[in-house]
């Protein structure tokens, strides 16, 4: 904790770092006036009655950060722009050339960014015209004109670019990544109405179970503190060299594999696809088939965020994405011809080829840990509500997970500029 304020107080100290942590707080400041705009057409009490009988579309809502209760312009937070974000990954696996463009450093990663954008336009229409759809079943919003409809759309579709927009700005010129730090400002946002929920429904009985409740989650929070932090290290020898008068290397370091290489991204990116189920079912519940009817309401009853199929589905894609992303962002081929070309080595690994498969073979099993671990700490949450029966706090592991993490790697984030500033300051001096 010490360390912590001793970062944060060294950063506002650095004018760079300080004026990068105000930009940011300025650009959460507009996020939040802008998700209590609301939509123009939009009966807010019927919309409140509908969350509050609704677990699923109350869970949807707190990674929205209130907007969709609210229905603001926000209301489909980034949910279009991380399902194309998964959608472009999926492809890169499929088309070559987009593997390639991967690869190409910081100018591959920007087109790739600009066909997600271009992406993001399309689904956020599309789930616009279904949160038309759900929400004049449920008579939340009139029959709209033909102009109407395209304005309503419209008006969705640019609260979720712009939202694009803000995040983009956090991280050319805030501090972190700033998609994950807005839907960090969105879960935060709403924790203080789901404690204040929790505070006025909880009965002198239950204030045994709520401190227990209470009890498992700061174990789980410092569970995620512990593992995001641990580490593999792989001891590296470098040889002697001569050049010239000097001679360089014969030294011994260490390469850090880090059990949850992936950081919160699997995470994101799994409740991202596992709600959708639910959210199409939602849709299709109104049809005027009864067959398709039917069968979104078996859906909806399956996929229910305390029931097991749901929580088994949720589990086993944090677990395939820790994989994915792990290997999309850690080539082991890479860091061992890097090693290589510094007169590096493993003790009892030959250089090259042999390296990058060791590497790759410890990568995997500490990967699995990881990977488990955190499918193990998404579903813990609907068990302790099962047994402490807190059912307002809708928070659960999902959240805990990305304010823990999105708040590890932003703190890491600043300590890393605060670090090269000194160390510019050092060189200059």
């Amino acid at each position: 904790m010490d360390s912590f304020l001793n970062i944060f107080k060294a950063s506002f100290k650095t004018p760079d770092v300080r004026k990068k942590i105000l930009f940011t707080a300025v650009i959460f400041i507009v996020f939040r006036i802008f998700a209590h705009i609301p939509v123009s057409g939009v009966n807010l009490v019927n919309l409140k009655n509908l969350f509050s009988q609704n677990q699923f579309l109350g869970l949807l809502d707190i990674f929205s950060g209130g907007t969709l209760a609210n229905f603001s312009v926000m209301a489909l937070g980034l949910n279009p722009y991380i399902n194309a974000t998964i959608i472009l990954q999926l492809l890169q696996l499929v088309f070559p050339k987009l593997e390639e463009l991967s690869k190409e450093g910081e100018s591959g990663r920007q087109k790739i960014n600009q066909y997600s954008r271009i992406l993001t336009v399309p689904l956020a229409a599309l789930q616009a015209i279904g949160m038309y759809a759900l929400l004049k079943s449920q008579g939340v919003i009139g029959v709209l004109s033909p102009i109407g409809f395209v304005s309503f759309i419209v008006t969705m579709t640019a609260g979720t670019m712009f939202l694009v927009w803000l995040g983009e700005l956090i991280t050319e010129r805030g501090v972190g990544n700033g998609i994950s730090l807005l839907i960090f400002a969105g879960i935060v946002g709403r924790l203080p109405i789901a404690f204040g929920q929790t505070a006025s429904t909880t009965s002198a009985e239950n204030i045994t179970n709520m401190l227990i409740f209470v009890a498992m989650g700061l174990i789980v929070i410092a569970s995620i503190v512990i593992m995001n932090e641990a580490t593999r290290q792989i001891t590296v020898y470098y040889a002697k060299r001569v050049r010239g008068n000097k001679m360089y290397g014969g030294q011994s370091t260490h390469l850090p594999l880090r059990l949850n290489q992936a950081g919160v991204i699997p995470i994101i990116f799994a409740v991202s696809l596992v709600l959708m189920p639910s959210l199409v079912a939602n849709y299709a519940t109104a049809a005027k088939n009864p067959v398709l009817s039917n069968i979104a309401t078996t859906i909806t009853v399956w996929f229910n965020p305390s029931g097991i199929l749901y929580n088994a589905s949720y589990f086993f894609l944090v677990v395939a994405f820790t994989y994915f992303y792990t290997a999309v962002i850690f080539n082991p081929k890479k860091i061992a011809d890097e090693i290589q070309k510094y007169g590096g080595f493993i003790p009892g690994i030959r250089p090259g080829a042999s390296t990058a498969s060791y590497l790759n073979y410890i990568l995997t099993r500490i990967t699995l840990a990881g990977a488990i671990f955190l499918g193990i700490i998404a579903i813990f949450p609907t068990i302790a509500k099962s047994v402490t029966n807190v059912q307002t706090l809708l928070l659960g592991g999902t959240g805990v997970l990305i304010v823990v993490s999105v708040v590890l790697e932003t703190v890491k984030t600043i300590e890393a500029q605060l670090v090269m500033r000194n160390y510019e300051g050092y060189l200059k001096k």
